[in-house]
């Protein structure tokens, strides 16, 4: 009903209704349609972006929603979020970006470095809100961690450069160290990084190291294969964002092998894993959180300094020890953030 129609309607039967109650009417059809414009004006769009599952994603999500309407952005009411999830398969990630592109979102915010990357390539001008375990000037985000540059930045979360610390934590929970394999994922860009990183840590501590590649689960049946012919005491899994994905079959894999395991994040460990060393995702949700809302209230990532990761946690679940036959040295378990029982 348009203001004209409604003023027809009172002078029609104005003879019967009181001129109170005219400008009553009135004032409701003149404010009406101010009102309806003003409910269909549009609200920004976030488009989440990762290269991980839904279900892997919660313990970044989480953290993020609840930055995001600490800072005043509520999902739902004057924030919206559209999803996008690969689930581990790296293949997607360019076709999904491109579709966040088009449909003209606010920014990206991007929690790992695949998705980073393939947000970076399909936009110039959206702004990019990531969260990477490499250097993110090493990958191309960014022109330097202090002044960005050019639509992206984020938060920095040194996820592949902990290999050596979980290596240092895994000879400290064996009595005999014995064969340790380091297994990465066949297909991500940074695994030679972390291999070369893990081999010069081995070599400096004397430490046999087995490397394997696994791109697949089929990969990954037969890398516990030959870990089991090579009697391996322990395994490392490389960071990437497939292992997360496939978490469930590594801890059936360790368990049926008997392989004690060091995982990237704690997920594994809390679902029948041995232990995990790395940052924490709570600090690291609520800062892309943080980034995204000043962003959507008008700062430029150019001039938002790329920020660190400064908490770390160390989790053992010790049931899975015991289980595994291993007496868990006292210092290692004063060092630890979280015992699971």
């Amino acid at each position: 009903m348009t203001v004209r129609t409604a003023t027809i309607l009172v002078l029609t039967f104005g003879a019967a209704v009181k001129r109170r109650e005219i400008i009553t009417f009135l004032g409701g059809a003149v404010v009406w349609p101010f009102a309806a414009h003003a409910q269909k004006t549009p609200i920004p769009v976030i488009g989440y972006f990762s290269s991980r599952s839904a279900d892997t994603e919660v313990a970044w999500r989480t953290p993020f929603i609840k930055a995001l309407a600490e800072a005043g952005f509520v999902v739902g009411r004057n924030v919206a979020v559209e999803y996008r999830f690969a689930e581990g398969r790296y293949d997607q990630l360019p076709g999904l970006a491109a579709d966040l592109v088009r449909r003209q979102i606010s920014l990206v915010v991007a929690t790992d470095r695949p998705a980073a990357q393939a947000a970076k390539a399909a936009t110039t001008t959206i702004p990019i809100v990531f969260g990477v375990g490499d250097d993110p000037v090493r990958l191309g985000l960014v022109k330097s961690l202090s002044h960005p540059g050019g639509n992206a930045t984020g938060v920095y979360v040194f996820t592949t450069n902990l290999g050596p610390k979980r290596l240092s934590l895994v000879r400290d929970l064996l009595a005999k160290p014995g064969l340790i394999a380091f297994v990465v994922d066949a297909n991500n860009t940074t695994s030679p990084q972390q291999i070369e990183e893990m081999q010069s840590a081995a070599k400096a501590l004397g430490q046999p190291l087995l490397v394997l590649r696994a791109g697949t689960e089929r990969e990954l049946d037969d890398a516990f294969a030959t870990m089991a012919q090579q009697n391996v005491s322990a395994v490392l899994f490389g960071a990437t964002t497939f292992f997360q994905v496939v978490s469930t079959r590594l801890i059936a894999l360790a368990a049926q092998h008997k392989i004690p395991a060091c995982y990237e994040w704690r997920d594994p460990v809390v679902a029948g894993g041995l232990m995990s060393y790395n940052t924490n995702r709570d600090e690291i949700g609520r800062q892309l959180g943080d980034y995204a809302a000043q962003i959507l209230k008008g700062a430029r990532p150019s001039d938002l300094p790329v920020v660190h990761s400064s908490k770390f946690v160390f989790v053992i679940n010790v049931g899975v020890a015991k289980a595994l036959g291993l007496n868990i040295p006292p210092a290692l378990l004063a060092q630890a953030d979280e015992l699971i029982e």
